[in-house]
């Protein structure tokens, strides 16, 4: 069932990428010397990480994943000990990326091509207790609805792991509002207080994004955070990139040229996304069963790349 509906994707991906025109054509390079492709904290970037690592694979290259937290690849990306960051997301990589792309020591390779989006939700039942959700000024209004034994009198608002950044933190003691913002242990932390959370019928809000697959799966609402606060908070939907080392283009020319016309959708993330964290799928198999289903889309960038 998944595997038909990964299959089905096939013809969304083309339409959905397109066929974007090739820069000048490229050698292989070091194709004896591994790209290293970082592997972040969350799913939906290890199947743009792996999906990207395949075709590579296709084109004749060697591919290594290193585990790496977004904060300390900046780094590792500059000096070349990491080729890659994927899927980096403009609004939660602090400093780092920001002053080594204007610096010059990493490159900015494209748009990932995700039609992202990011806020705070909260199961739809919160409004039998909350009248007036989704907006800003009645999420207020029941702060003390979402308050537990740690934040009395304040409510709480579930935020996102300490090393992806404290903007729900900012956003509160910014505007002085009545809630505390408390870091979750990991992605699979967030999903699993939310469907807890609709299992118990609890007042519940936390930090989330899409494309997620969970989003597919529930009763949801994100809340109306005023455009000004989004803006002055980083909340705006964001740019999702790619960066790499500057010595790629000459390392690895045609891998470069290609990454710099691929793109992946929310159509086919997000189911792989859901068939691993939900079904216990295993990643390199799925995101390799995508790249054969899908030919049709990939091909035309490789030989474009590579011609």
């Amino acid at each position: 069932m998944i595997v038909k509906g990964l299959a089905r994707s096939a013809m969304v991906a083309v339409a959905a990428f397109g066929i974007a025109s090739s820069a000048d054509a490229a050698e292989l390079g070091a194709v004896d010397e591994p790209i290293k492709i970082a592997l972040f904290e969350w799913t939906g970037q290890h199947v743009t990480a792996h999906i990207a690592g395949h075709i590579f694979e296709k084109m004749g290259y060697r591919v290594e994943y290193v585990t790496a937290g977004i904060f300390p690849s900046a780094t590792a990306v500059a000096d070349g000990s990491i080729t890659l960051g994927l899927e980096l997301w403009d609004n939660n990589v602090g400093d780092f990326y920001p002053k080594l792309l204007a610096e010059g020591k990493v490159e900015d390779v494209g748009d990932v091509g995700l039609d992202s989006k990011e806020g705070w939700i909260y199961p739809k039942h919160f409004e039998e207790v909350c009248p007036g959700l989704p907006a800003w000024d009645a999420l207020l209004a029941c702060s003390q609805v979402l308050a537990t034994a740690e934040t009395f009198p304040k409510g709480r608002v579930l935020a996102y792991p300490a090393d992806w950044g404290d903007r729900s933190h900012q956003l509160i003691e910014g505007e002085g509002l009545d809630f505390v913002a408390v870091p979750s242990g990991s992605e699979g932390a967030l999903v699993a207080e939310m469907a807890a959370a609709i299992e118990s019928r609890s007042p519940f809000v936390m930090m989330f994004w899409s494309p997620h697959w969970t989003l597919s799966n529930i009763e949801f609402e994100w809340v109306d955070i005023p455009d000004s606060l989004r803006e002055k908070y980083s909340m705006v939907p964001p740019r999702t990139f790619n960066a790499a080392w500057p010595g790629m283009k000459d390392k690895w020319p045609a891998a470069y040229e290609f990454l710099k016309t691929h793109r992946i959708s929310n159509d086919v993330q997000q189911p792989i996304m859901g068939a691993v964290d939900n079904d216990g799928g295993d990643m390199l198999e799925l995101t390799r069963k995508w790249v054969e289903d899908n030919e049709s889309y990939w091909r035309p960038l490789v030989d474009a790349a590579m011609m």
